[in-house]
């Protein structure tokens, strides 16, 4: 089964939730705000995709934050820390494919070959 990973009123997760409906592709959400952040999966998210793909230096939490915790964020370990306290910081949306792969953001180009 595949799992999207995000904030339901994130309107690039509305794009994805809407795009895997359309293309009958069988999915469970997982809402952040409500759900929290796996830190099991988190971990795996950040060995696939790498901090800098995962990191969302565009969004309001980020802008948000501290230059000395913005700085902090150099490695895996050091973005899981931050991520696990902001999951807004997360670049949404996270999916996990029913055949395991990983995909961070909406592209559907991208997705075309999955549905």
């Amino acid at each position: 089964m595949t799992t999207l990973y995000g904030i339901p009123n994130c309107d690039t997760v509305k794009k994805a939730r809407a795009w895997l409906a359309e293309h009958g592709v069988q999915h469970t959400f997982h809402d952040f705000k409500k759900q929290g952040v796996p830190e099991a999966d988190l971990d795996r998210w950040l060995a696939s995709a790498g901090w800098e793909k995962l990191v969302n230096r565009k969004g309001t939490t980020w802008r948000g934050l501290d230059d000395a915790t913005r700085n902090a964020v150099v490695d895996n370990a050091s973005a899981n820390a931050l991520l696990m306290a902001h999951a807004s910081v997360i670049k949404r949306p996270v999916v996990v494919w029913a055949d395991g792969a990983i995909t961070v953001g909406f592209d559907a180009a991208d997705w075309q070959h999955r549905a």
